[in-house]
């Protein structure tokens, strides 16, 4: 053989040896993308209240200083030895409508494995309340598309002293009613349609946009009776599909009861809870936290006991809650220690409840894998993962061990 032939044939052999790397490196490659998406597999939902700016509608009204609530949380008291109140952010007392604020909160959520926001979403007096946070912040930050969101139509009662006590004082008056009728529900309809379902990150199961509801008592109270809530539920996903989605996902919130239940007694015509979301159309079920009591592992081991039932009585998926803890006293004076969700409370207790609610999911292979949490920035109410100067990133850097599978019950 001829050392030029030679050297064509060992030319030919690198050649293939070359590409045959390639081959399997992108085969490597591909198998380590694979096992990154497992990873990312599940969509942390945490709860954003957006009381934290000054409203253009009731802001004068609610809180004069031009802060939102911010005002109610700075006035916070310790009420005993060790309490911390008040709560001080990390990154100080920040208006959450404002984008460049929202583009840091984006980060430090995805970088920890919170990849879901769901705004609480308010409609009073016939228009829109607290929504500058949402449209001004999240939709207005650069980086928004690293996260998906949705909203939670949180159409509770709110009485006059419950958002500001040091201007209202004793006065438990009603403000405004969460109750809305059918009127007030087709504008709530086109706005959240129009406004947010058509946004690309809006968060969606099955393609279908989710709407989140706070009361189910005050939906079906609102629009007088299940017959009438089933008709405009059925209006609401028909305008849904005309924009153009396979449909709506109809999510409510369970009550915090042991007994599963999703409507009182009296609203909910002698149907029990299958019935309820077969009739209305309900598509899933979640909490919106755990309530409270002194201890965070009792609280927690109770909240587990609730879920089991929950999930054992209802044919509709159940998405877990975690909340990281409950002190709402900068808006109560008069509560003390008896109050607060304090003992055992701490970034590794988090830690293995949100471990827990992992394994839930996990147990579901054919659900999604969604787990709601209360929540991002409730300083107001003493459960929040932004990070604030007693903990830091404690409970950001839990998700991240939690959710990246770094988590070891054995030893954490």
């Amino acid at each position: 053989m001829s050392d030029n032939n030679l050297r064509k044939k060992t030319s030919y052999l690198q050649l293939f040896i070359f590409i045959l790397t390639l081959f399997f490196l992108q085969i490597s490659c591909s198998q380590t993308d694979d096992q990154v998406m497992n990873n990312e597999d599940y969509y942390v939902a945490a709860y954003v209240w957006p009381s934290c700016h000054h409203d253009e509608r009731f802001g004068d009204m609610l809180w004069p200083e031009g802060i939102g609530e911010w005002e109610v949380i700075k006035k916070g008291t310790p009420r005993f030895e060790g309490h911390y109140q008040p709560k001080v952010p990390l990154w100080g007392y920040e208006m959450d409508d404002d984008p460049e604020v929202v583009e840091k909160w984006i980060d430090a959520a995805t970088d920890h494995g919170v990849n879901v926001f769901i705004f609480d979403w308010y409609w009073f007096d016939g228009g829109p309340f607290l929504e500058s946070s949402l449209n001004n912040g999240f939709l207005g930050a650069r980086n928004n598309e690293k996260m998906e969101f949705y909203v939670m139509w949180a159409n509770h009662d709110v009485r006059r002293n419950y958002w500001n006590v040091h201007k209202y004082e004793d006065d438990t008056s009603v403000l405004w009613e969460g109750a809305a009728d059918m009127n007030d529900f087709k504008e709530v309809v086109d706005r959240v349609i129009n406004q947010y379902f058509k946004r690309p990150n809006y968060f969606k199961i099955e393609g279908k946009p989710v709407f989140h509801v706070f009361s189910p008592d005050n939906l079906v109270r609102g629009l007088g009776g299940l017959e009438r809530t089933k008709d405009a539920l059925e209006y609401f996903r028909d305008e849904t599909k005309k924009a153009g989605f396979d449909g709506l996902h109809v999510q409510f919130r369970a009550g915090g009861g042991m007994e599963p239940g999703l409507l009182n007694r009296n609203l909910s015509e002698g149907k029990k809870i299958n019935e309820i979301t077969s009739y209305l159309g309900v598509n899933s079920v979640t909490k919106y936290n755990w309530g409270h009591d002194q201890d965070y592992i009792r609280l927690g081991t109770e909240t587990i006991k609730k879920r089991e039932r929950l999930d054992a009585a209802l044919t509709v998926p159940y998405f877990p809650n975690v909340s990281i803890g409950w002190d709402d006293t900068p808006r109560f004076p008069h509560k003390g220690k008896e109050h607060v969700t304090y003992y055992n409370k701490s970034p590794e207790s988090f830690a293995a409840f949100l471990q827990k609610a992992k394994e839930y999911c996990d147990q579901r292979p054919a659900e999604p894998n969604l787990i709601t949490l209360f929540s991002w920035n409730e300083f107001v109410e003493g459960s929040y993962l932004l990070p604030c100067m007693k903990y830091g990133f404690q409970h950001l850097e839990a998700v991240k061990k939690v959710m990246s599978g770094e988590y070891d019950p054995y030893s954490d």
